[in-house]
């Protein structure tokens, strides 16, 4: 669907862009990247990683930063810190709550104390539109996500319309935002 004509002419990814600027996310590793539509929205040094090798590639070509995962634990890239933001946009659909969390604690430690993790979700219109989602994921559910992995839910709204319309518009999305407590 993104190849379609009309969507390049309106430039639908627009909004979502902004949306994502105006968290102000600062150094980001976008996982799950896809083919950088984020990340060509994060400010320079952002990172993405992808399971997809083909994805990987388009991203690179573009001139963005993208691996693999086991290349990116291997990279200068993968430092404990080193990020200001954990991105992770309609990737924890494609999996169990658990695995969910379990990817969020597994990068967690390359993110800031005090630095954001960002969580975006179909709603449910977008969800039953690719049957290789697993989990419906709702504000509560990434909020509790956010919970059990330590971060401070700080912000949870429904992009780029109200939460009611997420029922009959397949782009819109439950956005949940959080914060890496300091250590105790």
């Amino acid at each position: 669907m993104q190849k379609k004509r009309w969507k390049s002419i309106l430039d639908v990814q627009r909004p979502y862009r902004w949306n994502l600027r105006r968290l102000n996310p600062g150094k980001t590793l976008d996982v799950g990247c896809g083919i950088g539509r984020c990340l060509a929205a994060l400010p320079a040094g952002s990172v993405g990683t992808d399971h997809n090798p083909h994805s990987i590639d388009l991203v690179n070509r573009a001139g963005l930063i993208g691996f693999l995962p086991e290349d990116f634990r291997n990279s200068s890239q993968y430092s404990l810190g080193a990020f200001d933001t954990l991105l992770i946009s309609h990737v924890l659909e494609h999996m169990t709550i658990e695995d969910g969390i379990q990817l969020i604690k597994r990068h967690s430690p390359l993110i800031r104390v005090g630095g954001m993790v960002i969580l975006i979700c179909p709603q449910e219109k977008g969800f039953a539109t690719d049957p290789s989602h697993v989990t419906f994921l709702d504000a509560e559910a990434l909020m509790a996500i956010l919970q059990a992995t330590g971060f401070a839910v700080e912000r949870t709204y429904s992009f780029p319309l109200p939460r009611v319309v997420g029922k009959i518009f397949p782009y819109n999305e439950f956005v949940v935002v959080g914060r890496k407590a300091s250590p105790a």
